[in-house]
C-alpha cells in the first residue's frame, strides 16, 4: 500500500505548494455559493431543517477548519532561536619548553625525515564544511549558511547561521548525500527548532562513516514529502 502513501503525499504536497491560490479560490467559491444559496432559497430550507443542516455542516467544518489552519498557519506564525556556536576541542600540539639554551657542544641528535617531524608536531585537522542555503522555488525561500563542524575527532554538529526559511508544517533537518537536496538515505538530525535564527543539530554517532555522506544540509517537510531549502556543503 505504499502507492497510497505516495499518492497522499503528492496530493497534499501539491495542496501545500498552492495553498495560497487554494485559499483565495476557496474564499471566492464560498462567496459565490452564498449568493447562489440566497437566490435559490437554500437559506430558507436550512432554517426550516436546522438539525439536518447542523448534521452536514459540523463534520465538514471539523475537517476543513483544522486542515486549513494546519496549512495556512505557517504563513502567519514564526519562531526565532539564537544558540551559541558549538565548542571545538582539538589535541594540543607539543610546544617547546623555555628551558636553558641547548648545549651546542653536545653530540647532534639523530636526524629524522621532514615528513615524520611535521606529522609528529602538527595537530590532526578536523573536518569543516559549509555552504549557503537556497530555496526550492520562489515561494519556499532559504537563506543563511549551513556548517558541518567536527567538534572533536568523529563528533559532528550541523550549525545553521543567519538562517531563515519559509515556515511550514513538520519541517526537519537532514544531512544528505545528494548535493541537490533530499535523498532516501539522508541522515535525520531532528525537527527544525525555528524558522529563523542560529541553531545546532548533533549528527548521530557513527552516521558519517564516509565523507560522501555529507553533501548538503536539507530542510524537508516530512508530512508532505516536500523540499523547502538546500545548502550544498563544500570545503
Amino acid at each position: 500500500m505504499t502507492w497510497l502513501g505516495d499518492l497522499g503525499s503528492a496530493v497534499f504536497g501539491a495542496a501545500y505548494t498552492y495553498r495560497v491560490a487554494l485559499a483565495v479560490g476557496s474564499l471566492v467559491g464560498a462567496a459565490v455559493l452564498a449568493v447562489v444559496a440566497r437566490r435559490r432559497g437554500w437559506l430558507t430550507r436550512i432554517r426550516r431543517h436546522p438539525r439536518a443542516a447542523v448534521a452536514v455542516l459540523v463534520p465538514v467544518l471539523a475537517v476543513v477548519l483544522p486542515v486549513g489552519w494546519y496549512l495556512a498557519s505557517p504563513l502567519v506564525l514564526s519562531a526565532t532561536i539564537d544558540e551559541p556556536p558549538p565548542v571545538v576541542t582539538t589535541a594540543a600540539s607539543p610546544l617547546p619548553t623555555a628551558s636553558a639554551a641547548p648545549d651546542r657542544s653536545a653530540a647532534p641528535l639523530p636526524s629524522t625525515s621532514p615528513g615524520a617531524s611535521a606529522s609528529a608536531e602538527a595537530p590532526s585537522r578536523l573536518m569543516s564544511l559549509s555552504g549557503p542555503f537556497h530555496g526550492s522555488d520562489d515561494f519556499h525561500f532559504g537563506r543563511g549558511t549551513a556548517r558541518l563542524i567536527e567538534t572533536s575527532p568523529g563528533v559532528f554538529v550541523v550549525r545553521l547561521e543567519g538562517f531563515a526559511v519559509r515556515n511550514g508544517p513538520d519541517l526537519y533537518v537532514y544531512l544528505s548525500p545528494n548535493a541537490d537536496g533530499y535523498a532516501d538515505d539522508a541522515i535525520e538530525l531532528g525537527k527544525l527548532k525555528a524558522d529563523t535564527g542560529n541553531q545546532n543539530y548533533t549528527v548521530p554517532a557513527g552516521a558519517l562513516d564516509e565523507p560522501t555522506r555529507a553533501a548538503s544540509v536539507v530542510i524537508w517537510c516530512k508530512q508532505f514529502s516536500h523540499l523547502f531549502a538546500t545548502a550544498p556543503l563544500t570545503g
